[in-house]
């Protein structure tokens, strides 16, 4: 049977960096109908009333319906130790992340770890992830087998890294990365909502020889999506200098292998050089904007204005645990302070579509998620513009949709998620 939602609307038609505030599409009296998990119509509550009589009736009141949030980067094994204080890049990932991804050497662990993390996502309106993992099979599977769960589509990979920069506990081998990614791949990809993605950490991380061999893999299923992180921090790029002496630059030790490409998501990408942003745009490869771990961890003001001029493809992310929040709407508040600091503030309708159909379009997935309209898979989050008395006090005087969203943009967290629905059923955490 079908159902229909009833609230405030808002989806896309394009992006705002495009086409400016007309891309967005809203109905203050609107109607979502979501049947078989999948968006049906939407437009003017009356007329979905009119033209689908027999659907059950969901009223979320003044509540505005979006898209499903979706996250483009992320580490969900760190999910135990974000918000840890005090450390740069390289001696947070040996401090911290190392010895917290070891202990998911145990299945056990992994679970419920994942189980936690999704649950605190869809919590915070976010219904889609791409995820790290960790070098341990085992930390692949449960991150797959917690989202299955819940219904979601997500995207995640097996860490691959066998050069001593990392610790032996995490190190493997050229050859066993590409096996063990490759019965991952075969596992996991396309079984239901589940996409592999294949995942060198970084350069830093990994000798030519593993470089090359997930080029290899990449080339031979270029379907899945390849993630990986570039030009995050200066001292970052000093040492992949160091490790890779004849590169051109950082992006090179990538594309020399076989891991520069169009299904390409690049996290972080500050500190960029003319070439690579070049190469970047030529292949229409994906760079990921990650501003809460940019400003927790000290890495730089990402430049989104000059980036999306180029016609770069731009998603938006948490980086949990770099990142100090699982929330998008945190995140997005973020992206527009450091926006600002850039000298071009980003309008709520930019920032909306960065966390919604922006990250899907990173994802090369916006065919199916990241927008409400008909045939979409039905991922939405149904957000309380009013959910604490200051947020309330401020909307009060706005007079559009804009100044209406905009402080639960900057001011909003978990409890401004009415509801979250995932393939048009309301998510409840399993645990």
């Amino acid at each position: 049977m079908a159902t229909l939602h009833l609230g405030q609307i808002l989806s896309f038609d394009g992006s705002p960096f495009d086409e400016g505030h007309d891309a967005a599409w809203h109905e203050r009296l609107g109607g979502l109908v979501v049947e078989d998990g999948k968006v049906l119509a939407l437009g003017p509550a009356d007329a979905m009333r009119a033209s689908h009589p027999q659907a059950e009736v969901v009223d979320h009141g003044e509540g505005l319906i979006l898209p499903g949030f979706v996250d483009a980067h992320a580490h969900y094994p760190q999910t135990g130790m974000i918000a840890s204080w005090g450390k740069r890049l390289i001696d947070w990932l040996n401090h911290y992340t190392f010895p917290e991804e070891m202990r998911f050497a145990d299945p056990a662990y992994a679970r419920d770890v994942a189980a936690r993390y999704l649950d605190l996502l869809l919590a915070h309106g976010t219904t889609s992830v791409c995820s790290y993992c960790t070098i341990h099979p085992a930390s692949v599977d449960a991150l797959f087998e917690a989202a299955e769960a819940r219904g979601m589509r997500v995207f995640a990979g097996r860490t691959c890294m066998d050069r001593d920069t990392a610790p032996e506990g995490l190190r493997d081998t050229a050859q066993n990365a590409y096996d063990e990614s490759l019965a991952l791949l075969r596992r996991w990809h396309g079984t239901g909502r589940a996409s592999y993605v294949i995942t060198p950490r970084f350069s830093p991380t990994s000798t030519v020889a593993q470089l090359e061999a997930l080029g290899a893999l990449w080339a031979e299923h270029p379907d899945c999506l390849m993630q990986t992180h570039l030009s995050e921090q200066t001292d970052e790029i000093a040492w992949v200098k160091s490790l890779y002496p004849s590169a051109r630059d950082y992006l090179d030790t990538y594309e020399a292998h076989g891991l520069l490409g169009a299904g390409g998501l690049y996290g972080h990408a500050i500190h960029l050089e003319p070439r690579e942003r070049d190469r970047l745009r030529e292949v229409g490869a994906a760079l990921v904007h990650c501003p809460t771990s940019n400003t927790f961890i000290g890495s730089g003001l990402f430049d989104m204005d000059g980036l999306t001029k180029e016609g770069q493809v731009i998603g938006l992310a948490t980086d949990t645990g770099g990142g100090s929040s699982f929330s998008m709407l945190r995140t997005m508040a973020a992206a527009y302070e450091i926006a600002q600091l850039r000298h071009r503030p980003l309008h709520a309708s930019e920032l909306l579509w960065l966390a919604t159909q922006g990250s899907a379009r990173a994802l090369r997935c916006d065919d199916r998620i990241g927008n409400l309209a008909p045939g979409m898979e039905a991922d939405f989050v149904v957000l309380d513009l009013a959910s604490t008395p200051a947020i309330a006090q401020r909307v009060a005087q706005a007079e559009t949709i804009w100044e209406a969203v905009f402080p639960t943009i900057m001011m909003g967290d978990d409890r401004a998620v009415a509801s979250t629905w995932v393939a048009g059923r309301k998510a409840a955490p399993l645990g």
